[in-house]
Protein backbone atom coordinates (compact mmCIF):
# COMPACT_ATOMS: atom_id res chain seq x y z
CA UNK A 1 0.00 0.00 0.00
CA UNK A 2 1.36 3.39 -1.04
CA UNK A 3 0.19 6.94 -0.37
CA UNK A 4 0.67 10.33 -1.95
CA UNK A 5 3.41 12.49 -0.50
CA UNK A 6 1.47 15.75 -0.69
CA UNK A 7 -1.65 17.30 -2.12
CA UNK A 8 -0.86 18.49 -5.62
CA UNK A 9 -2.40 19.91 -8.77
CA UNK A 10 -1.45 19.80 -12.43
CA UNK A 11 -2.77 21.03 -15.75
CA UNK A 12 -2.70 19.65 -19.29
CA UNK A 13 -4.34 20.78 -22.52
CA UNK A 14 -5.55 18.43 -25.24
CA UNK A 15 -7.29 19.68 -28.39
CA UNK A 16 -8.24 22.96 -26.72
CA UNK A 17 -9.79 21.23 -23.68
CA UNK A 18 -8.07 22.04 -20.41
CA UNK A 19 -7.78 19.35 -17.72
CA UNK A 20 -6.92 20.34 -14.14
CA UNK A 21 -5.81 17.42 -11.98
CA UNK A 22 -5.81 17.35 -8.18
CA UNK A 23 -4.90 14.75 -5.57
CA UNK A 24 -5.84 14.91 -1.91
CA UNK A 25 -5.06 12.85 1.16
CA UNK A 26 -8.29 11.40 2.55
CA UNK A 27 -8.97 8.94 5.36
CA UNK A 28 -12.77 8.75 5.33
CA UNK A 29 -15.74 9.01 3.00
CA UNK A 30 -16.76 12.15 4.93
CA UNK A 31 -13.41 13.77 4.07
CA UNK A 32 -13.99 12.87 0.40
CA UNK A 33 -17.44 14.49 0.50
CA UNK A 34 -16.21 17.68 2.15
CA UNK A 35 -13.32 17.96 -0.33
CA UNK A 36 -15.66 17.49 -3.29
CA UNK A 37 -18.06 20.08 -1.86
CA UNK A 38 -15.20 22.60 -1.93
CA UNK A 39 -15.15 22.23 -5.75
CA UNK A 40 -18.79 23.30 -6.14
CA UNK A 41 -18.84 26.68 -7.85
CA UNK A 42 -15.07 27.07 -7.59
CA UNK A 43 -14.28 26.28 -11.23
CA UNK A 44 -16.78 28.37 -13.14
CA UNK A 45 -17.29 27.30 -16.72
CA UNK A 46 -15.92 23.80 -16.15
CA UNK A 47 -17.97 21.19 -17.98
CA UNK A 48 -17.08 18.15 -15.83
CA UNK A 49 -15.61 17.42 -12.41
CA UNK A 50 -14.65 13.75 -12.42
CA UNK A 51 -13.24 11.88 -9.42
CA UNK A 52 -12.13 8.56 -8.02
CA UNK A 53 -10.90 7.55 -4.60
CA UNK A 54 -9.45 4.59 -2.71
CA UNK A 55 -9.23 4.56 1.04
CA UNK A 56 -9.09 2.26 4.02
CA UNK A 57 -11.75 3.19 6.59
CA UNK A 58 -12.14 1.14 9.76
CA UNK A 59 -10.44 -1.79 8.05
CA UNK A 60 -12.74 -1.68 5.02
CA UNK A 61 -11.55 -0.86 1.49
CA UNK A 62 -13.67 1.89 -0.05
CA UNK A 63 -13.41 2.69 -3.76
CA UNK A 64 -15.64 4.87 -5.89
CA UNK A 65 -15.61 6.95 -9.06
CA UNK A 66 -17.92 9.40 -10.82
CA UNK A 67 -17.97 10.29 -14.54
CA UNK A 68 -19.94 13.55 -14.03
CA UNK A 69 -21.75 13.22 -17.34
CA UNK A 70 -18.84 12.00 -19.45
CA UNK A 71 -19.58 8.84 -21.51
CA UNK A 72 -19.67 5.62 -19.50
CA UNK A 73 -16.23 4.29 -18.67
CA UNK A 74 -14.37 7.27 -20.12
CA UNK A 75 -13.40 9.32 -17.09
CA UNK A 76 -13.90 7.96 -13.56
CA UNK A 77 -12.89 4.32 -14.21
CA UNK A 78 -9.47 5.27 -15.66
CA UNK A 79 -8.77 7.33 -12.52
CA UNK A 80 -9.73 4.47 -10.21
CA UNK A 81 -7.77 1.99 -12.33
CA UNK A 82 -4.67 4.17 -12.01
CA UNK A 83 -4.98 4.24 -8.21
CA UNK A 84 -5.43 0.46 -8.17
CA UNK A 85 -2.49 -0.26 -10.49
CA UNK A 86 -0.18 1.98 -8.48
CA UNK A 87 -1.61 0.57 -5.21
CA UNK A 88 -2.27 4.09 -3.90
CA UNK A 89 -4.55 4.31 -0.86
CA UNK A 90 -6.15 7.17 1.07
CA UNK A 91 -6.19 9.30 -2.05
CA UNK A 92 -8.87 11.28 -3.87
CA UNK A 93 -8.12 12.12 -7.51
CA UNK A 94 -10.18 14.90 -9.12
CA UNK A 95 -9.95 16.08 -12.72
CA UNK A 96 -11.82 19.20 -13.82
CA UNK A 97 -12.41 19.58 -17.57
CA UNK A 98 -12.97 22.80 -19.45
CA UNK A 99 -14.41 21.81 -22.83
CA UNK A 100 -12.49 23.32 -25.73
CA UNK A 101 -15.04 22.74 -28.49
CA UNK A 102 -13.46 19.59 -29.96
CA UNK A 103 -14.98 16.21 -29.15
CA UNK A 104 -12.30 13.75 -28.05
CA UNK A 105 -14.27 10.50 -28.34
CA UNK A 106 -14.30 7.83 -25.64
CA UNK A 107 -10.72 6.71 -26.36
CA UNK A 108 -9.48 10.29 -26.35
CA UNK A 109 -11.26 10.99 -23.07
CA UNK A 110 -9.75 7.90 -21.45
CA UNK A 111 -6.27 9.00 -22.53
CA UNK A 112 -6.84 12.62 -21.46
CA UNK A 113 -8.21 11.83 -18.00
CA UNK A 114 -5.50 9.20 -17.45
CA UNK A 115 -2.77 11.64 -18.50
CA UNK A 116 -4.11 14.37 -16.21
CA UNK A 117 -4.21 11.96 -13.27
CA UNK A 118 -0.74 10.57 -14.04
CA UNK A 119 0.67 14.08 -14.14
CA UNK A 120 -0.86 14.79 -10.73
CA UNK A 121 0.62 11.62 -9.22
CA UNK A 122 4.00 11.98 -10.94
CA UNK A 123 6.86 12.00 -8.39
CA UNK A 124 4.23 12.19 -5.65
CA UNK A 125 3.86 8.60 -4.41
CA UNK A 126 5.59 7.41 -1.24
CA UNK A 127 7.30 4.13 -2.10
CA UNK A 128 7.32 2.89 1.53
Amino acid sequence: MRQIVEEKESQISIKRSKFLGFCFKVDSVEKVKSTLESFEGKYKGARHTVYAYRLQEKGVLREKFDNDGEPSGSAGPPLLSLLQKKDVMNCLLVVVRYYGGVKLGVGGLIRAYTEAAQETLKDNIDEN
